[in-house]
């Protein structure tokens, strides 16, 4: 749980919500085809429920003293400048997430595990 305290008390909110709504924004940015999974979790469940599109997958969300701590594991597509998908990830993550919950978002991390045409 991610606690927000403002003057009329405190806010709880869970990881997963951060999980899924990442998981529907980041697919969106250009030159993005898709998630890899984070974790033995995420990689057993995609391998055994092959049908179902989870939006978890890929993201990884915790927090730290003085904000959030985000990791996304991305698949891009071939011939891409990487350094400028990952800015504009960086940039439409921390955007998102702080329209959506007011909290500050301490560090992104993009790892590019895959790449495809």
């Amino acid at each position: 749980m991610v606690k927000l305290e403002n003057p009329r008390g405190t806010i709880e909110i869970d990881e997963g919500y951060f999980s899924e709504l990442l998981g529907s924004v980041v697919p969106t940015c250009f030159g993005v085809v898709g998630m890899a999974n984070t974790n033995a979790f995420q990689g057993i469940r995609s391998f055994l429920i092959r049908k179902i599109k989870y939006l978890d997958q890929g993201v990884s969300v915790r927090s730290e003293a003085g904000g959030l701590v985000i990791e996304l594991h991305i698949i891009v597509t071939y011939g891409l400048n990487i350094s400028t998908v990952v800015s504009n990830i960086v940039e439409k993550v921390q955007y998102t997430i702080e329209e959506a919950t007011g909290m500050k978002v301490k560090k992104v991390d993009v790892y590019v595990d895959s790449m495809t045409e």
